[in-house]
């Protein structure tokens, strides 16, 4: 028996689970994929270009996926409002595939991520008591976080075992990265693994609008990663005709080489350094503090942090803010990167203390075509 905490026993009761599932993980796993369902059935859970805003929450997200030149769209992303059926919890993941099955890798991490770490949330919060007597609020934010860090460890390692084992998904020679954030009150947690980026929008002293990144660019020519990368036999360098893109390579110096020390599949590289480990983060958010940006890196190598805050900032309507950043990298590539295929585009605009003079429904579609 699986023991859930109360806001999901309500809906465990109402759920009916097969009597043949003995496996307390696989009960746990069911329940919240029946959630998602449930919370798309709603109109809660968004994947695709538009704007989420439940009614019962101060957010307000804005999303856009353009795809590049290289053939079909390997970014792919999701929102899911009142995850877990908690009205003070948002969660948003952006996951950027590559190689010849990295779209169908991305869209299965994208529908595993979610479930995964809502299943191993509910078993770490069950195993673990919230009512222990901190001396401190601090104590016990710390407490909280780790709750989450050990569930976002347990969902990645799950997930890439699952990628390896699925019977139509090659993820040998595939991958993508994994960037995910939960909103639970004014908290955020989150966890990355690749090269996709956060980026937070914040007030100075000053009075200005700021960039601060908050999460790590995982390249395999960090200096941690490529000693790890080099204890396991693996090799970094860069082709001639790419100067200045890193690759992990096999010590034989084959095929494929990977621009990412960190992602899930690609099991052609995990035993030379490659990891799906990933690198998870907090932040209590305050009134400085007006959205987060997160976007592939097919927006990045083209805009910068700062540019990517004033763009997003100074779009009149915050529904379109996605798309006009989205629309801004597509413009850039043409000037900046001459010649070169253009990335596929992705962007999740999250917006706090939000408020609305007209009502808009929960989600809005846009028909841009991916």
């Amino acid at each position: 028996m699986v023991i859930f905490p109360s806001f999901l026993d309500g809906f465990t009761r109402s759920v009916p689970i097969k009597k043949e599932t003995n496996n307390k993980n696989d009960v746990g796993r069911e329940t919240a994929e029946k959630l998602a369902k449930e919370a798309k059935k709603n109109e809660l859970i968004l994947s695709s270009s538009g704007t989420v805003k439940a009614n019962k929450s101060n957010n307000l997200v804005s999303v856009c996926s353009k795809r590049g030149m290289k053939g079909i769209n390997q970014d792919c992303l999701i929102v899911w409002e009142e995850f877990g059926c908690q009205e003070d919890m948002l969660f948003c993941g952006i996951f950027d595939g590559h190689g010849p099955w990295g779209h169908l890798v991305a869209k299965r991490v994208r529908k595993s991520v979610p479930a995964s770490l809502l299943c191993n949330w509910q078993e770490t919060l069950a195993s673990t008591s919230l009512d222990l007597d901190f001396e401190i609020e601090v104590d016990r934010n710390l407490h909280l976080f780790d709750i989450w860090r050990q569930s976002y460890l347990k969902t990645y390692a799950a997930v890439d075992q699952e990628l390896k084992h699925h019977p139509g998904i090659d993820s040998f020679c595939s991958g993508t990265t994994a960037l995910t954030l939960v909103k639970q009150g004014e908290h955020l947690v989150m966890a990355n693994v690749g090269d996709s980026r956060a980026v937070l929008a914040t007030t100075s002293d000053d009075g200005h609008l700021v960039p601060l990144q908050l999460s790590i660019d995982f390249k395999p020519n960090l200096p941690q990663e490529a000693e790890r990368i080099a204890q396991s036999k693996g090799r970094v360098f860069c082709l001639d005709d790419e100067p200045g893109v890193h690759r992990i390579w096999r010590p034989n110096g084959e095929t494929p080489g990977l621009a990412l020390s960190r992602a899930l599949g690609d099991y052609c590289l995990k035993e030379f350094g490659l990891i799906s480990v990933p690198d998870v983060t907090q932040r209590n958010i305050t009134s400085r503090d007006k959205f987060v940006i997160l976007a592939t890196d097919g927006l990045w190598d083209v805009i910068s942090n700062q540019e990517a805050v004033q763009i997003v900032s100074s779009t009149p309507v915050r529904e379109k803010s996605a798309k006009r950043l989205v629309e801004h990298a597509v413009h850039a590539w043409k000037h900046k990167k001459r010649g070169i295929a253009k990335d596929d585009i992705s962007a999740v605009c999250l917006f706090f203390h939000t408020t609305t003079s007209q009502p808009i429904n929960p989600i809005q579609v846009s028909k841009q075509v991916a």
